[in-house]
């Protein structure tokens, strides 16, 4: 199941994904304030990752970090 996440996640929808839900940690975090800001912070990493293409958790299940391009 794991294997099937990931390789979605490299896929164009998942890569959108990533980063959508990296900017909305990262807005939440700024609008509370206060300790939240390490929401924001943490929200990042995904948004690098989709942004470059890249799945931290890939090769943890044998696929490759970078995804192929769609």
């Amino acid at each position: 199941m794991m294997k099937n996440l990931v390789k979605w996640m490299s896929t164009n929808a998942g890569r959108a994904s990533r980063i959508v839900a990296g900017l909305a940690l990262i807005v939440v975090g700024m609008a509370v304030g206060g300790g939240w800001i390490a929401l924001g912070v943490v929200g990042l990493v995904p948004t690098v990752a989709g942004v470059m293409g890249v799945c931290f958790i890939a090769p943890l299940v044998g696929q490759p970090l970078k995804g192929a391009r769609h």
